[in-house]
């Protein structure tokens, strides 16, 4: 038995190709879908009341905490598989993506796995956000975001599937966290001894955002939650995730030395080398792999959004989360774990 949990809020646009993606695997397993719905004020809900008339292993839950840490523990609690799997309103997988989960288990050890995420979306911005989130330039070489040959264990990955135990052993997701909860997840699965493997077989697709205002405020809020990730976790699983803090801070020293000391050399020097590089970037994946003109051109506007918005994200978390640093309690009320035990299947 599988168990697949999209929790969702809005996603009128894209709602209909995720479950479409789901209902049509390719596979002999039985399978249950439990969407957890933070009250959404568009189509979504009609949506998805429709898909439950055709599809009855589809189940509509509500989710009035809105955030998806809250609704994957309202939906994990009721879950019946052996098998987790978490898929976003705004994401498909493959038609073969539960096989191949199937298959990864079987062969390695792990806890959980996954595969690569490819990126999709619309317009000139949308292009450029969608390369800016596929570059290691971007991502600083996040391996589940890139070009994968052949599988290999890892720290953290998009949409993962679990072992039900998993959740008997760590407790659901940290509903403190807004965001990054299946990272902080990832990361104390892999605290607790557990493995999670990447296999390029096993894909999935993901609708970036496709305005800047939007994708700002997406990485202004990993960088704000990031920190508390931190400081549950008592540490970080790369060093690319300072790499924007420390970018940042190193900008506001040169700019405040600039605004009052009228000293340019360090500013000047900063955002030279940035955009030097973020340009030859930009134009080496242009000739490389014959990127949109256009899209390549606003690409340096994307990578500085990505990068400062996520390392203000990080100071203003270390500001907001100042007390809580010896704080590391696991926040998960909405995840039962006696009625998730009594609804395994045999």
């Amino acid at each position: 038995m599988i168990s697949f949990i999209v929790p969702i809020r809005n996603e009128e646009k894209t709602i209909n190709e995720t479950i479409k993606s789901i209902v049509n695997q390719k596979t002999d397993q039985k399978y249950e879908i439990i969407v957890a719905d933070g009250l959404s004020n568009d189509g979504t809900r009609n949506i998805i009341k429709d898909l439950c008339k055709v599809h009855k292993c589809i189940k509509l839950i509500d989710n009035p905490d809105k955030i998806v840490s809250t609704g994957f523990n309202r939906a994990l609690s009721i879950t019946k598989g052996d098998v987790i799997l978490r898929v976003d309103g705004h994401a498909t997988i493959s038609p073969d993506y539960i096989e191949q989960c199937l298959k990864a288990f079987k062969n390695t050890e792990a806890d959980c796995v996954g595969g690569p995420i490819i990126n999709s979306s619309k317009g000139v911005i949308g292009q450029s956000i969608k390369l800016a989130q596929s570059s290691n330039f971007g991502t600083g070489g996040a391996s589940f975001r890139g070009t994968l040959k052949k599988g290999k264990f890892v720290n953290t990955l998009a949409f993962g599937a679990y072992k039900r135990n998993v959740f008997n052993s760590i407790g659901g997701y940290d509903e403190e966290l807004v965001r990054n909860q299946d990272d902080e997840f990832n990361m104390r699965l892999i605290q607790s001894g557990g493995k999670i493997w990447l296999d390029p077989s096993i894909k999935s697709f993901y609708y970036s955002r496709s305005s800047l205002l939007s994708f700002i405020k997406q990485y202004f809020q990993y960088g704000f939650y990031k920190i508390r990730v931190m400081q549950k976790r008592k540490g970080f699983s790369s060093f690319r995730h300072l790499v924007p803090l420390c970018f940042t801070i190193v900008l506001m020293i040169a700019s405040f030395l600039y605004n009052f000391y009228k000293i340019s050399f360090a500013f000047l020097l900063t955002i030279g080398i940035y955009f030097s590089l973020s340009i030859i970037v930009s134009f080496i994946h242009f000739f490389s792999f014959r990127y949109n003109l256009i899209s390549t051109v606003f690409l340096p506007i994307c990578y500085f959004s990505m990068h400062f918005s996520y390392g203000v994200g990080n100071i203003c978390g270390m500001i907001h989360f100042v007390n809580k640093w010896n704080d590391q309690e696991l926040k998960d009320d909405y995840f039962n774990p006696t009625r998730f035990s009594e609804n395994a299947s045999n």
